[in-house]
């Protein structure tokens, strides 16, 4: 299914050596002289991470932090909720997870038998192909959104959670991904909400700093969320947190230093509102948009020929926060 990212022809594997389940090592090439190399398991269609390198560093930290276990499966929950999909929807369907990092929600789609493959920008495929990478229905590229190794329709699901605000253009990003679905296909994405202007406001002052710090300085910086969310339990504190330096509250250690680092850190990071999302998937064409109870999700299909558009009725007036 890879094409050349730059011409869109195929591409022929040159010099590989195996492994158990992948081609660990060796290079892709097109008749147009392109190539990339595949390290570690993984195919590289680009030179660098650009603007992603905090998701890089981040994952690398947090290998495993967000994989559901035996006992806890808060990643698939949220799953659901972001996406609209169940496990009878994606078995035996391709998947498209893009910007994959670790491999969290792949690895969920690859659970309800689904053949997926992640692409991600960062290093953090390095680490979703240590986490998931020996499945047989899973496959890991590095690749640019913007640029992809695919062309024409290709998959019968995709989705891109919490991923495509922190692009240089969300709606650009979306743009490039409903062309590679199949007639019938379907699409889900998650933003982070616009509606909520007032409570980003204290942390996009900070972050005027925060992006431009040495990634351990900040990464050390976020343990403060650890202490600080114990005021939270304090009456007549609760508040002081989100107000001055808002961090996350969940309710594990780690994930908060983790979800904190993963606020502060990126160059971009965009807010969207429903009816904002809504209309890209009108000028997409596509079909029985769904707004989703999660702030900002929303599912679409690509048309199969014979649908019109039959959108949510409430959905390009919606005040959900």
């Amino acid at each position: 299914m890879l094409r050349c990212p730059i011409c869109a022809s195929t591409l022929d594997l040159a010099s590989a050596t195996s492994g158990e389940s992948e081609v660990s090592e060796g290079g892709l090439t097109c008749a147009s002289g392109h190539s990339f190399p595949i390290v570690g398991g993984v195919p590289r269609f680009v030179s660098s991470e650009q603007y992603a390198g905090n998701f890089g560093f981040e994952w690398n930290v947090h290998r495993q932090t967000q994989l559901d276990t035996d006992t806890e499966h808060e990643s698939e929950e949220a799953f659901r909720l972001k996406t609209g999909f169940t496990p009878t929807d994606l078995a035996g369907k391709l998947v498209l997870d893009v910007g994959c990092g670790m491999g969290r929600y792949s690895e969920v789609a690859s659970r309800w038998g689904a053949t997926v493959v992640g692409i991600d920008l960062s290093r953090a495929v390095d680490v979703a192909f240590e986490n998931i990478g020996a499945r047989e229905n899973v496959h890991i590229a590095q690749a640019d959104v913007f640029h992809l190794p695919f062309t024409g329709p290709t998959f019968d699901y995709i989705f891109s959670l919490g991923v495509l605000h922190h692009t240089p253009n969300t709606k650009d990003a979306f743009d490039q991904l409903p062309r590679l679905l199949r007639p019938g296909g379907r699409i889900a994405i998650w933003v982070y909400s616009g509606h909520n202007v007032v409570s980003y406001r204290a942390s996009d002052v900070w972050r005027k700093v925060t992006t431009r710090m040495p990634k351990r300085v900040l990464y050390a910086l976020a343990h403060v969320a650890v202490p600080i969310h114990q005021l939270r339990r304090v009456p007549g504190l609760r508040v002081v947190p989100n107000v001055l330096v808002p961090m996350s509250g969940h309710p594990k250690a780690r994930w908060r230093i983790l979800d904190t680092f993963d606020w502060y850190s990126p160059r971009y990071q965009w807010k969207h509102t429903y009816q904002e999302v809504f209309r890209w998937f009108e000028d997409q064409e596509l079909v029985n948009v769904r707004v989703l109870d999660f702030p900002v999700s929303i599912q679409g299909q690509r048309a199969d020929g014979g649908q019109k558009a039959v959108s949510s009725p409430s959905a390009k007036h919606s005040r959900r926060p």
